[in-house]
């Protein structure tokens, strides 16, 4: 089976302001599929202690056309697509209860060591056993690429990492870095703006009490949250909302 597909009922936790979906919400459902896939595979977080691999998510690229509401059920459609040596994709399709797409995403992940965390070479035996695709849910547009990096920002807040940050993998979970970002929006922005489109790139694990510094930053229609360690030396993560959805 080269898609995975999994129904899901929206919660409390997953919705926001007018009951609907958020992105966190989103990514969370996403996340969950993608783990329930690679189990069903024999790579999953349940093989770890077998296999001695961990998938790492590096990106997000995600386009959300339709909000549903709290206690509305969603259907989501997994695969995964082309691997290169040390990373692969894998794409989205979500529908509400009338079999409406409402988003897509496409995600970028590598393979590591469970005990070193060095990257290792994704075997073809590996990624046969998922029966890869070669669909893409944003065709025609570029593959995942870096974000650019603000020169100039606007604000800027610092937070220290506390427990409720960390996950199993003893660092900040990838979408807490969302709570992070909208708490750096302005007010406006935060609650005015649509912020269906997004991008996120991770690029250093985040630990307990180390302390972040979250710049933002708007380009045009784009809106940028970087998080740099507190010297401002590394870059943690970096966040692109884009206002508009361009056809």
């Amino acid at each position: 089976m080269a898609k995975f597909e999994h129904k899901f009922e929206i919660g409390f936790r997953d919705v926001g302001k007018s009951n609907e979906l958020t992105n966190k919400g989103l990514l969370g459902f996403l996340e969950d599929i993608a783990g329930m896939h690679s189990n069903q595979v024999g790579f999953g977080l349940n093989n770890i202690d077998k296999t001695g691999l961990t998938w790492v998510l590096l990106n997000w690229k995600v386009r959300i056309f339709k909000r549903p509401l709290y206690g509305e059920s969603i259907f989501i459609k997994t695969w995964a697509r082309n691997s290169v040596k040390f990373y692969t994709f894998r794409d989205f399709e979500v529908y509400d209860n009338n079999n409406e797409l409402v988003a897509i995403a496409s995600s970028k992940w590598v393979l590591m060591d469970a005990k070193t965390m060095h990257l290792t070479k994704i075997p073809e035996e590996m990624i046969g056993k998922y029966k890869p695709e070669l669909t893409c849910v944003f065709e025609g547009e570029p593959e995942i690429n870096k974000i650019d990096i603000p020169e100039e920002y606007a604000n800027m807040l610092s937070y220290t990492i506390q427990r409720k940050d960390i996950d199993i993998n003893r660092h900040v979970h990838n979408t807490y870095y969302l709570d992070f970002a909208y708490e750096v929006l302005p007010e406006d922005i935060y609650e005015n703006s649509n912020l269906d489109c997004f991008e996120i790139l991770y690029k250093k694990e985040t630990k307990l009490g180390e302390t972040i510094k979250c710049f933002y930053a708007k380009i045009e229609q784009s809106h940028y949250i970087v998080m740099k360690t507190q010297d401002e030396t590394t870059i943690h993560c970096v966040i692109r909302f884009d206002e508009t959805i361009k056809e």
